[in-house]
Formats: structure tokens, C-alpha cells, sequence
């Protein structure tokens, strides 16, 4: 069964799953209730509480779901899900990376997390010029396609600014990319100025040392060298230094 709540906010949908659900509750209740959402604004948030296994949705049901996300691929902004079951938690989080969209995982019991998830700013660019052609970018949180569009033009003043630049890049707080948009979105950015880096200083942790450095130093075909979190002053000192 699916049941839909009513929500304050027109940009907000409450999907609550219980099984057995099928194919009749995806085309009697929940796409008619996303359409007249999507028909209201452009971009809808939706939170879902699954108290289902997967046992429990039938063939056409899951069908309808896989259907569901394709053809109304760009009209979520971002999705939670509450559920119980961490085999589908993990399910969910392995295929996250692939949606168009932010989504996070809830355990049960923890809607008002969900809710509050939904609601507030998500990851953060910041970019500091240190002068002398040096650009400080900062990852912070897991960042979102939207988040690199609205950096764009300070970046490209910037650049217009230095002929030849050098970046300090702080990963340090920075938590991955919210959906492939969002990745395809960062490797987009770095490749349109990639021709203009001279060096890079990456600082960070083991968790993203090898994929970062390796991928600037393609995308530039020169120096970058990794610092270590607490080694924020030494990677300063270096990017900086003649």
C-alpha cells in the first residue's frame, strides 16, 4: 500500500510504503499525487518511509519504480528515504551516486532527521583568491550540481583576472557529490580551465588522496601534490612560493 501525506510545502511529497505494494498503488496513487506536484512547481522533494521489504513489492511494482524514475528523471530534488531494512539501505546508498538527485538515507524513527535533510542548504563551494594568481577552493559537505552553477562565475572572474593560475584545493570537509549530475557538473568545471593550472596543492584525508590527486594530475599534465589534514600551512607555503 502506498499512502500519501499532505505536507506544508508545495515542493514536498510524503510517501508512506507498506506491503504488499503494487503496481495498482504506483498508477492509482503515487504518480498521479507526483504529477499534480510537478504540476505546482518544477522541482519536488520527497520523503519516503519504506516499512516494506523488497519481498514485498510485486514484479510490476518494481517495474513501475525503475519506469517512475526514468521519465520523471529531472523532476526530483532531492529524495529521502526512511527505512528499517539495511539490506535496502544498502541498496539504496550503492545506487544513490547514479540518481539525478540528492538522496540520503534515514534510519527508522528518524523522519524528523529526514525532514530537516530536505529542507536545509546541502554542500558549500568556497574560493578564496590569496593574490599573485593563487585560488583557495573548499569542498564542503556533499555537494550538489546547483552548488557548482552558482560558483561558476566567480571562478571564470577570477580567471579572467590571471592568464595563469595556481589552485589550493581544501578537501578536508568535503563528503562526495550529491548524485552523478553533481560529479558530472565538477569534472565539467575543472576540464573547462584545466589549460590554465599551472600547480595544484591538494589537502585532505586518505579517503579521497589517490582518486583527487590522480585525476588533477591528468586533467592538468603537471605537478599536484597531496598534504595531509593537518598540513594546511605547508600546502599554502608551497602553492604560493616562486
Amino acid at each position: 500500500m502506498i499512502d500519501v501525506k499532505t505536507a506544508v510545502q508545495d515542493d514536498l511529497l510524503e510517501i508512506h510504503m507498506t506491503g504488499p505494494v503494487t503496481d495498482n498503488d504506483y498508477s492509482d496513487v503515487l504518480i498521479p499525487a507526483l504529477d499534480a506536484a510537478l504540476a505546482r512547481v518544477d522541482k519536488v522533494r520527497m520523503l519516503v518511509v519504506l516499512d516494506a521489504d523488497l519481498s514485498d513489492f510485486t514484479m510490476g511494482a518494481l517495474w513501475d519504480d525503475a519506469r517512475l524514475g526514468l521519465s520523471r528523471w529531472n523532476g526530483f530534488d532531492r529524495v529521502a528515504i526512511v527505512t528499517a531494512k539495511e539490506g535496502i539501505a544498502r541498496l539504496i546508498r550503492g545506487f544513490s551516486i547514479f540518481m539525478p538527485c540528492p538522496v540520503s538515507v534515514f534510519a527508522k524513527g528518524a523522519e524528523d532527521d529526514a525532514r530537516r535533510w530536505l529542507s536545509e542548504s546541502l554542500g558549500a563551494i568556497h574560493q578564496t583568491d590569496l593574490g599573485g594568481g593563487v585560488l583557495h577552493i573548499a569542498l564542503l559537505g556533499k555537494i550538489d550540481a546547483d552548488v557548482y552553477e552558482a560558483e561558476t562565475e566567480d571562478l571564470n572572474a577570477f580567471i579572467r583576472a590571471n592568464d595563469r593560475f595556481r589552485l589550493l584545493l581544501d578537501i578536508r570537509q568535503f563528503d562526495g557529490w550529491q548524485g552523478l549530475t553533481a560529479l558530472a557538473a565538477h569534472f565539467r568545471l575543472v576540464r573547462d580551465h584545466a589549460g590554465q593550472l599551472d600547480r595544484a596543492a591538494i589537502v585532505g584525508n586518505a579517503r579521497w588522496k589517490g582518486m583527487v590527486v590522480q585525476v588533477v594530475k591528468r586533467l592538468i599534465g603537471k605537478e599536484a601534490r597531496y598534504f595531509g589534514g593537518n598540513d594546511f600551512a605547508a600546502a599554502k607555503a608551497w602553492i604560493t612560493a616562486d
